[in-house]
């Protein structure tokens, strides 16, 4: 069996986010024959705007995304919420990755979301705005992989997700069926 490629895209761009550090245990948890990596740089993408979207042309950091997310046999998306919603970046990756429209990189791509706030409605209003997008764009996304975190200023605050048995558990059973849908995806 050859090796299964999952891409992590975090929502938060701060690096000691709670969010980055549920991605980092998510890592932690991959199976044997599983490569997940976060990618880095999605703040380096400019807004998606159609008029620098040229064919050979689109800007170096939006075209290394879908290079990425096109390389990647799933996706993992970890969202905090702001201000009730998906953060800019994680729409803005969404955007960029959705096109060529009808056959851009996310197009039947297997995708799970996890969310997480300080709130205990968990970054659910996140959550399903990032569901909402990426099923426009095409992607497959795994309802029953989905995982919702709460409370995370408290629960997190001391200990590292990798460090929490029950939210290493939780993360091991996401990367579980997405790197399953992943691999149906694969020998498709």
């Amino acid at each position: 069996m050859s090796q299964t490629r999952l891409l992590v895209l975090v929502g938060s761009l701060r690096a000691a986010s709670i969010n980055r550090r549920l991605a980092e245990a998510a890592v932690q948890t991959a199976p044997e024959g599983v490569d997940i990596t976060i990618y880095e740089g999605l703040g380096d993408i400019p807004f998606y705007n159609e008029d620098l979207d040229v064919p050979g042309q689109a800007p170096v950091a939006a075209q290394a995304l879908r290079d990425a997310i096109g390389q990647a046999d799933g996706l993992l998306l970890v969202t905090p919420e702001y201000n009730g919603t998906l953060p800019a970046v994680l729409k803005n990756a969404i955007d960029w990755a959705s096109r060529p429209y009808g056959v851009g990189a996310l197009k039947g791509r297997p995708v799970a979301v996890i969310s997480a706030s300080i709130s205990s409605n968990a970054a659910k209003w996140s959550h399903g705005d990032a569901v909402k997008a990426l099923g426009v764009a095409g992607a497959e996304v795994l309802a029953d992989a989905s995982l919702n975190f709460g409370g995370i200023g408290q629960r997190f605050v001391e200990t590292h997700p990798a460090d929490d048995a029950e939210a290493l558990t939780q993360l091991a059973g996401t990367v579980h069926l997405l790197t399953e849908a992943a691999r149906a995806h694969a020998d498709a």
